[in-house]
């Protein structure tokens, strides 16, 4: 679901692999979660990368070469996790979203397939049920599968539909739906199912959804599973898995933009950018409207993209700044990360989260804060200046499995420490 990574060591032996999983599993005190790349009930080790996948070109930067350090302002280690909503402490959280035009409500939204509604604000209220899918996802699913994601309609005010993306069985597959929503509750029987994607095995399953600024739903899907993406789902533009797609929910189904890059042919039409391994949350800069995502690597880097349309993001011939598979490849129509860090040395599974446009921490706006979902640490990189690194805002907090944005721009984790917290600076 959240992506975690199916190979973590870079064919490292099993007793090493073995330390570096109880290391992770004591970090995210034992979610079975970071655990399915430990050899969990995914079998992802099946598929196992030849020692070619593990060999990389020569070392390569976890960023840009820089020709300057981080703004003074920004202060590496000076920020902290503060615990804030207690009404949702609720088990596998993987998404907090505001309702648009509802006050200072939220919904929270838990892996198993329950949503639930609070007041955020000055009357702040206990959790109530929102919706409940969870007899419609997979059976015994797999710990990437289940509900993953949700997106309010840009006119949910009015149209009352807002939009999940979540797991179902027999067979194996995700499902893009639409529900309406009443007063304070929606309605379980209102669904209309949108889209299907067959995936054969149970990893990678993406999961992230946003409205751009365009007014248009973005869809993330991850390469289909196993490892080393064996289907060649990231580079085949005739698929949906390994891509974001873009589409047009405004009426009634969906059609595809007609600005889309294979609206008229080369690709699926519903695509809009490519080579993405599982793009593990994304959301729009408030303020520019640009893209920015989290993709999950595979055993040696996490990535942070810049999305551009049609933009090819190398997987799986390259991994962060590295070839994948082999010494040398071809980079010349890849779009390189902004930003990458290494797995096993500094993480295990990418979040990506928001660009901050609040103003309780000036100094950050304009940078993009992302997170590790194993370590707990949360870094930011500088959207308008590519030159600088990227800066570590905290380290050894809680297993960020989302982040979220109020309307005022601040930034909060969703975790698996059934609790979420607001990022502020320290002392």
């Amino acid at each position: 679901m959240t992506g975690r990574n199916d190979a973590w060591p870079r064919a490292t032996p099993p007793a090493l692999r073995s330390v570096r999983c109880a290391l992770v599993a004591s970090i995210v005190a034992v979610s079975a979660l970071a655990l399915a790349g430990c050899g969990g009930s995914d079998n992802n080790d099946a598929v196992t990368p030849s020692p070619e996948a593990s060999s990389t070109a020569a070392a390569s930067p976890t960023t840009p070469p820089p020709t300057a350090g981080p703004a003074l302002d920004v202060e590496e280690l000076g920020y902290r996790p503060v615990e804030v909503f207690p009404q949702f402490a609720f088990t596998r959280m993987l998404d907090l979203r505001w309702i648009p035009g509802d006050g200072g409500h939220a919904v929270v939204v838990t892996q198993s397939g329950e949503i639930y509604r609070a007041d955020l604000g000055d009357d702040a209220s206990e959790a109530a049920p929102y919706l409940d899918i969870s007899e419609r996802l997979i059976a015994n699913p797999g710990n990437e599968e289940g509900l993953l994601g949700l997106a309010f309609a840009p006119d949910f005010e009015t149209s009352r539909r807002f939009y999940v993306y979540y797991s179902a069985g027999e067979p194996r597959r995700t499902v893009l739906s639409r529900f309406m929503a009443g007063p304070t509750q929606a309605d379980p029987a209102s669904e209309q199912v949108l889209l299907e994607f067959a995936q054969p095995f149970p990893n990678h399953n993406g999961g992230a959804l946003a409205f751009g600024p365009d007014g248009y739903l973005y869809v993330g899907l991850g390469d289909g599973g196993s490892a080393g993406d064996p289907m060649g789902n990231g580079q085949n533009t005739g698929v949906h898995l390994g891509k974001i797609l873009r589409l047009d929910v405004s009426g009634d189904g969906y059609t595809v933009p007609p600005d889309n890059p294979f609206a008229s042919g080369g690709g699926a039409p519903e695509v809009w950018a490519y080579g993405l391994r599982n793009p593990w949350r994304f959301s729009f800069d408030t303020e520019t409207g640009d893209l920015w995502a989290g993709d999950v690597g595979q055993n040696a880097w996490e990535e942070i993209d810049r999305i551009e349309r049609g933009g090819n993001y190398g997987w799986n011939v390259l991994e962060g700044f590295e070839c994948f598979r082999a010494d040398t490849c071809d980079t010349s129509d890849k779009v390189a990360p902004r930003a990458a860090y290494a797995n096993g040395d500094e993480g295990c599974s990418v979040t990506g989260g928001y660009v901050y446009r609040g103003s309780a921490m000036p100094e950050l706006d304009g940078w993009y804060i992302y997170g590790d979902f194993c370590f707990g640490t949360v870094w930011a990189v500088d959207t308008e200046d590519d030159s600088i690194v990227p800066v570590v805002l905290m380290a050894n907090g809680p297993p960020v499995s989302s982040f979220a944005q109020d309307a005022d721009g601040e930034i909060y984790l969703v975790t698996f420490d059934n609790a979420i917290f607001r990022l502020e600076r320290a002392g």
